[in-house]
């Protein structure tokens, strides 16, 4: 049974409309999350490398708010999200990050999710 791994990025001041394209869109997965990144209908198809290449399904989505994937090669009802919020006290954003991770791999989701957000904050200039 997978565990369910929550971790949040503050990402000040980052523009939401910017963090929405880079979650949302394949251009912007591709500057950060994945090497290619296609997309059919609400199906992405990632790449990494000259190999490795994965497909998710978008089951779920609201409009500068988050995005869910399902991996099409996982069983079972696990997701991975990327949720947008905004604190209008401080007019910051932060990125929470849901996925799922084999019991015992949780250090390991979270060391690679570090990773990936330090490109995103790159590319938006946090």
């Amino acid at each position: 049974m997978k565990k369910k791994v929550h971790i949040e990025y503050p990402l000040h001041p980052a523009s939401g409309s910017i963090l929405w394209g880079a979650i949302s869109t394949p251009s912007g997965l591709q500057r950060w999350f994945a090497d290619r990144v296609n997309k059919t209908g609400k199906t992405f198809c990632f790449r990494w490398g000259k190999t490795e290449t994965r497909t998710a399904d978008l089951i779920n989505s609201r409009t500068d708010s988050f995005v869910r994937f399902h991996w099409k090669d996982e069983t079972d009802r696990s997701y991975f999200e990327l949720r947008i919020n905004y604190n209008e006290l401080t007019n910051d954003h932060s990125l929470e990050v849901t996925d799922f991770a084999e019991n015992g791999e949780e250090e390991d989701v979270r060391n690679l999710w570090d990773s990936q957000i330090e490109q995103l904050k790159r590319i938006c200039g946090v």
